[in-house]
């Protein structure tokens, strides 16, 4: 039996001079879990492998635990830091313009999104968005936030949503995060209230977002650039040697003991514990690692079949097991598809009419066809290239499959 080793990071909020962040626990434990995160360690999977270039969407449910109404931060604030981590995954951050010539070249698009969810793990519609009020007037990092028999509240699902508790954490924490392998119900990210998100109750120079993005990296694999040692190594090869963190704004090129180039430290990356407003990029490196944590057999392979941002798919029963391309009465192929999807009927028999729709993501309506016959083909090459729900109703049942549309040859 393999055992996962759940390295915690901790991070401080100092407002003068200090670090960002730290990272507890002995350098043995904290080897053995990334080498399970970097050996290409499989974990069962009946999924499928990521497409290339292809957008990977991460469904996202927060937990605003209050015990004051400070700390019962509002929806828009909560929601202005899913723009920011979307800006920040996809480089469309503005401030992507004070990224160093030196290093442009390597700053990379993770073409990975967020979503808050819409459904939740009994099927019903959700704003994906948790306000629970809490006897504790604070949390220490030890995960109480994330149980409700410790005043928490529980995880959802974390094989199809990304938790992040937002909660007042002790001291001048900031938030801390957990590299794939750990406990389900214990899997994702904590933020201190007042350091999440862009608007409302934010406090500055955290008041840009870049904790949560700071944190996911860690719940997406990445290490601190010094590899939380002097001159450590974070195992991305493109992220340049530094001596140890760096905070506040440093003044580029910023040289330290270990580095090889005028270039210096790349202080600006989002692993590094510098000021909000210094902090916009990854790197090619950081992006292929994230991804690879997709890929078939991979630690988050799981997401490429959640579906529970769409709206459309909420309904008074739970979702089916799985959004596998075929049930007990019906088949839809291929799928990958290019240019057309053919749904078929198992019996033969079944003469009830049927209404096939098909959405994007969002929600957004692409077709609408009534099924009269026991084999349908869709005519689909008008589509992007990208991810649909399949909804087939009628009868007694709602069937949902998820389709993944390619680029034509």
């Amino acid at each position: 039996m393999k055992v996962f080793i759940t390295i915690i990071c901790w991070c401080f909020v100092l407002y003068t001079n200090g670090q960002r962040c730290s990272m507890i626990g002995n350098a043995k434990q904290f080897n053995l879990s990334i080498s399970s995160v970097e050996s290409g360690e499989k974990v069962i999977s009946n999924g499928r492998d990521t497409l290339k270039d292809e957008v990977i969407v991460i469904p996202v449910v927060v937990h605003v635990l209050y015990h004051n109404s400070a700390q019962n931060i509002s929806d828009e604030q909560v929601l202005s830091q899913l723009l920011v981590l979307n800006n920040d995954y996809r480089k469309m951050n503005a401030d992507t313009l004070n990224t160093p010539g030196a290093f442009k070249n390597i700053a990379a698009d993770t073409r990975i999104v967020f979503c808050i969810a819409k459904v939740d793990p009994n099927g019903r519609y959700t704003t994906g968005i948790i306000h629970k009020y809490t006897n504790e007037e604070l949390f220490l990092s030890d995960d109480e936030m994330k149980l409700s028999a410790t005043g928490g509240d529980d995880a959802w699902d974390s094989k199809k949503y990304l938790n992040i508790w937002v909660c007042n954490l002790f001291g001048r924490t900031l938030g801390y995060g957990v590299l794939p392998g750990g406990a389900a119900n214990k899997d994702g990210v904590v933020i201190q209230y007042d350091v999440f998100g862009t608007t409302g109750n934010v406090n500055a120079p955290f008041n840009k977002g870049r904790t949560a993005t700071h944190e996911i990296g860690h719940w997406l694999g990445l290490r601190h650039l010094w590899g939380d040692g002097v001159c450590g190594d974070d195992g991305v090869s493109d992220t340049p040697p530094q001596q140890t963190n760096n905070s506040n704004c440093p003044v580029f090129p910023h040289l330290s003991s270990c580095s090889e180039n005028f270039y210096g430290d790349m202080f600006m990356n989002y692993m590094d514990f510098t000021n909000d407003a210094c902090m916009n990029m990854f790197t090619q490196g950081q992006k292929n690692k994230m991804r690879s944590l997709f890929a078939l057999g991979g630690a988050r392979n799981s997401f490429l079949s959640s579906a529970v941002c769409d709206s459309s798919l909420a309904q008074a029963g739970p979702l089916p097991a799985d959004t596998a391309v075929s049930t007990n009465d019906i088949a839809v192929y291929p799928n990958p598809f290019t240019n057309q999807v053919t749904i078929s009927s198992k019996n033969g028999a079944d003469a009830v009419v049927k209404t096939a729709r098909i959405y994007d993501i969002t929600g957004k309506l692409f077709l609408l066809q009534t099924l009269q016959s026991q084999k349908t083909s869709l005519i689909l090459n008008g589509l992007p290239k990208g991810i649909y729900i399949l909804k087939i109703d009628g009868g007694n049942r709602t069937h949902i499959f998820k389709l993944i549309k390619q680029s034509s040859l």
